[in-house]
């Protein structure tokens, strides 16, 4: 039997570093292993390369909206080379940061892939080695589903899209949430012809409804065309590019296809079965709310979970798991609760319940909302409208959701779900002063409700 530590890490992400530094700092004799590049989906190829393209697509649109302002900006060139590889450089710089956050920590860490022996022992693949632990913490995240039809690995996922040789002339890219939205927008901003094509009847599943028909409203008034209802049948090569059949009947020819339907949970090969762990339907590792799975010493957070596939989500179950087991602070995550931000064009934030969701649970709901067109398109010819929508219940005058389209929406939205966090009342909003001019006052200034819901029905 090799080394001995009182807490392993499988997976140097971000909620597997944040336990790892934390238990470290609390006295404990913490190993982290991974198998691939530390910072994980979130700093490798997810939020952060992504915000970095959606920068970049947003120029163009930019350049446009300054000659309204009495700029000339000449003749704009992008240049795909450029962006990804200066992107790399900044990852390598954030793991590198990553690196050193757990040796600076005191964090032994193990390049190298590991496998479950028992609730107490991992087996390093390449090294042979097996060491144990008092606690094994897993958090190797997700990863995207391919669906399974002939021809599928022809198209890429948000996993290669960050690494292209070059831009496609022409996109096909399947599904309708967070990362589906957000790439048909990267791609259509950076000159691309983007089709979106989504089995459901409207894109954003989970959203309101008003942001979800505004969202696909505004895609598509900007070049993004949006097939609903729709699903792949079968994909083959053709002499340009990739032949796409359709279950419309429809077939047509793509540049690339990029599979964003969805992620699953990373635990296949993860010799979960040695330790008697217990998983779900879409092999999620099942925890309470300790991140305690079936076997006692065996824990997990983040994606590998399914509770919530956001990455501030998996830092606040590791540093909570930290905190109860390595420093006698038992810590919680409430799950019910969680702004979170979509980096399309235009951009979502939001908090709290959707209009139907409060309809169905409350007799008596206010709505407040407010579209307009924004300050910065009103000198030129761009008919794009933001829109801010808050829902209370009418009893209580407590605040259900907030809901924003628009430029900076992400950026409120974190300032917004402070305020309905603590629990804020419409009056709260109210007393607050606005400030002016911005898009945002809209929060504060919209005094009475656009209309009522009485038991999820508009009352007229």
């Amino acid at each position: 039997m090799g080394r001995h530590f009182d807490l392993i890490v499988i997976g140097a992400g971000s909620g597997g570093v944040r336990a790892g530094r934390l238990a470290s700092s609390y006295g404990a004799k913490v190993a982290v292993i991974e198998e691939y590049r530390l910072g994980g989906t979130c700093v490798i190829r997810g939020c952060v390369p992504k915000k970095l393209f959606v920068y970049a697509s947003r120029f163009a649109d930019q350049f446009e909206v300054a000659k309204s302002f009495g700029w000339s900006t000449g003749d704009a060139e992008f240049s795909w080379d450029s962006l990804r590889d200066n992107k790399d450089k900044e990852i390598n710089r954030l793991e590198g940061i990553y690196g050193n956050i757990l040796d600076n920590a005191g964090v032994t860490l193990i390049r190298d892939r590991a496998e479950l022996t028992s609730g107490t022992s991992v087996k390093l693949k390449k090294d042979g080695e097996e060491l144990t632990a008092d606690r094994i913490l897993i958090a190797t995240g997700g990863t995207p589903f391919v669906p399974n039809i002939p021809g599928a690995e022809l198209g890429i996922t948000s996993n290669e899209a960050f690494h292209l040789e070059k831009l496609p002339e022409e996109v096909l890219v399947v599904g309708g949430g967070y990362i589906a939205v957000e790439f048909a927008g990267i791609f259509a901003g950076l000159g691309v012809k983007t089709t979106l094509a989504y089995r459901g009847p409207q894109i954003l599943r989970g959203f309101d409804e008003d942001v979800r028909n505004m969202v696909a409203e505004q895609m598509q008034e900007r070049g993004v065309e949006i097939l609903t209802d729709t699903d792949l049948d079968a994909l083959e090569k053709s002499d340009d590019g990739i032949n796409v059949k359709f279950n419309t009947g429809l077939s047509k020819n793509f540049g690339e296809v990029m599979f964003a339907t969805g992620r699953t949970p990373n635990t296949k090969g993860l010799g979960l079965e040695y330790a008697d762990i217990e998983c779900g339907a879409r092999e999620e590792i099942i925890v309470d709310e300790q991140s305690r799975t079936s076997c006692k010493t065996v824990f997990a957070v983040g994606d590998v979970t399914d509770r919530a596939a956001l990455t501030p989500v998996a830092i606040r179950e590791g540093a909570a798991f930290a905190e109860t087991f390595y420093n006698d602070n038992p810590t919680f995550v409430h799950h019910d609760l969680i702004p979170t931000a979509v980096f399309s064009e235009p951009e979502i934030g939001t908090i709290g319940m959707t209009e139907t969701q409060a309809g169905n649970r409350y007799h008596k709901v206010n709505v407040y909302k407010a579209t307009f067109r924004p300050m910065m398109n009103t000198l030129g010819d761009k008919p794009e409208k933001e829109m801010y929508k808050l829902i209370t219940d009418a009893d209580t005058d407590k605040v259900l959701g907030v809901h924003v389209v628009g430029h900076a929406a992400g950026e409120i939205i974190q300032m917004a779900g402070i305020a309905v966090t603590m629990g804020a009342t419409k009056a709260d909003f109210d007393r607050t002063i606005a400030v002016h001019p911005t898009a945002a006052e809209e929060l504060v200034t919209m005094k009475q409700p656009s209309y009522v819901l009485e038991y999820g029905k508009k009352v007229e």
